[in-house]
C-alpha cells in the first residue's frame, strides 16, 4: 500500500481561547494567524474531522475535538461536505505533526491555512470540555498573533448569541441547483430545502434512485410544489429554528400535500410547523456515539449528531408521535404524523463521519414517495 507523508509545517505562535465566563484556555497556534468569534462547542467523533469542519451546521461556532490526536492522516478533495469551512474556530488537544495516508493531499495545518480557520492546539481539552459540560456551551473568542486576555474577552462578550439568529439564510445556495450525484433517469424526484445540506444526504439520495432539485432555504412552498416533487427533504443546517420563520411557514403549506422526511434543523423545523416548540440545550449533542432509541421496537442505534436545540416533546399536539428519544438525556429525536405523509429525526442518518445504523431511513422515505 502506498504510504504518503507530509510534515505540518507548524507555526509557533502563542494562541488563546478566551470565554465569556472570563476562562482562559492558552495553546499554540496551528491553521491561520487570526482573530474569531463563535459559541464554544465540543465534539466526541474518533475521526472525520474535515466532515466537521465543512459541515454547515457549525456556522458560527467554534469547535473543540475530544479525541486528542487530531490531523494525523490529512485532508484530501473528496471529503469535503460542502464547498467552504463553515467553523469559526478548531481547538484540539494535539494537531499532528505527521499526515500519513495514501488519500492525503494536504496537511490539516495547511488546510486550515489556505481557507483562512484559525486553530489552537496544546489546549488542555480534556478539562475545556469538562467546563462546557458544566457551565455550558458559550461565547468565546480564539485568536493567535494578538493574545490579549481582556480583549479577548471583552471580543466574546460581545458576539451575538446563538439564541434569535437565523443562520440558514446564510449558509444556503443562491440559486436552485440539481444534484449532480445522480446519473440517468431516477424513479424519483426530490426537492431538498438547503438549509445547510451535506453532500453525502445528496449521495444517499441517489443511491435511493432520487433525482435531487436542491432549493434555497426561502423558496416557497408553491415555488416547490410547481416543481412536481415525489417527495421533500427538509436538510440540516445551524442556528436557531424558532428564527427560521419562512421555513416554518413553508413546511405549514406543504404538509399533507406531497411526502416531507427532515433531519437536523428540518426535524426542528417541522416540529414548529406541527405546533411544537424548541428549545436549546445545555451544551448540545455533537459526535458520533450517541443512542437513540426507537420506541415502537425499542431497537437502539448509535448514531450521529449535531445540534444544539431541540424540540419540546410536550408542546407537540396529539396527533403527532415521538418515533424515538435520546438514551443520554430522554429528548426527543424523532417524528411522524402518517396522516400527513411526514417524518423527520433530530440525528443524522447520513453520518459523514458517523456510523452507518440510521441509514434505512433514506429506505423510509423512498416507501412514503411510492405509496
Amino acid at each position: 500500500m502506498n504510504t504518503f507523508i507530509h510534515h505540518l509545517s507548524t507555526i509557533h505562535q502563542p494562541a488563546l481561547l478566551a470565554l465569556a465566563d472570563g476562562t482562559l484556555w492558552p495553546g499554540q497556534s496551528f491553521g491561520f494567524i487570526g482573530k474569531r468569534t463563535g459559541e464554544v462547542v465540543f465534539n466526541t467523533s474518533l475521526t472525520g474531522y474535515q466532515e466537521i469542519l465543512t459541515d454547515p451546521s457549525y456556522h458560527g461556532q467554534i469547535v473543540v475535538m475530544c479525541q486528542p490526536h487530531i490531523g494525523n492522516y490529512g485532508t484530501n478533495e473528496e471529503d469535503d461536505e460542502s464547498d467552504r469551512v463553515w467553523l469559526s474556530g478548531f481547538v484540539v488537544r494535539a494537531a499532528s505533526p505527521v499526515t500519513s495516508n495514501w488519500r492525503s493531499t494536504q496537511s490539516l495545518d495547511e488546510y486550515l491555512r489556505s481557507r483562512h480557520v484559525v486553530g489552537i492546539t496544546d489546549v488542555d481539552t480534556r478539562a475545556l470540555v469538562i467546563h462546557i459540560r458544566t457551565r455550558g456551551a458559550m461565547n468565546a473568542a480564539i485568536a493567535s498573533g494578538d493574545t490579549n486576555p481582556d480583549r479577548l474577552i471583552a471580543l466574546a462578550r460581545s458576539a451575538p448569541d446563538m439564541n434569535g439568529l437565523d443562520l440558514a439564510r446564510e449558509v444556503t445556495c443562491a440559486a436552485l441547483y440539481r444534484s449532480s450525484f445522480q446519473s440517468g433517469a431516477s424513479r424519483f424526484h426530490v426537492v431538498a430545502y438547503d438549509y445547510g445540506i451535506k453532500r453525502n444526504i445528496l449521495r444517499l439520495l441517489a443511491e435511493h434512485d432520487c433525482r435531487v432539485t436542491v432549493v434555497p432555504a426561502q423558496t416557497s412552498a408553491a415555488e416547490v410544489l410547481a416543481l412536481k416533487p415525489d417527495g421533500v427533504f427538509l436538510s440540516n443546517g445551524p442556528g436557531d429554528p424558532a428564527a427560521v420563520t419562512y421555513g416554518i411557514d413553508n413546511i405549514k403549506r406543504l404538509l399533507g400535500h406531497v411526502p416531507i422526511f427532515g433531519i437536523c434543523l428540518g426535524h426542528q423545523l417541522l416540529g414548529l410547523a406541527l405546533g411544537g416548540e424548541t428549545y436549546k440545550l445545555k451544551f448540545g449533542h455533537r459526535g458520533g456515539n450517541q443512542p437513540v432509541k426507537q420506541l415502537s421496537t425499542s431497537t437502539v442505534a448509535i448514531s450521529s449528531h449535531n445540534h444544539g436545540f431541540a424540540v419540546r416533546a410536550d408542546s407537540l399536539p396529539a396527533n403527532v408521535e415521538v418515533t424515538h428519544v435520546n438514551l443520554n438525556d430522554g429528548c426527543v429525536e424523532g417524528l411522524s404524523v402518517p396522516s400527513l405523509r411526514a417524518f423527520s429525526v433530530q440525528y443524522h442518518p447520513e453520518a459523514a463521519p458517523g456510523p452507518h445504523d440510521a441509514r434505512p431511513l433514506f429506505g423510509q422515505f423512498v416507501e412514503l414517495m411510492q405509496r
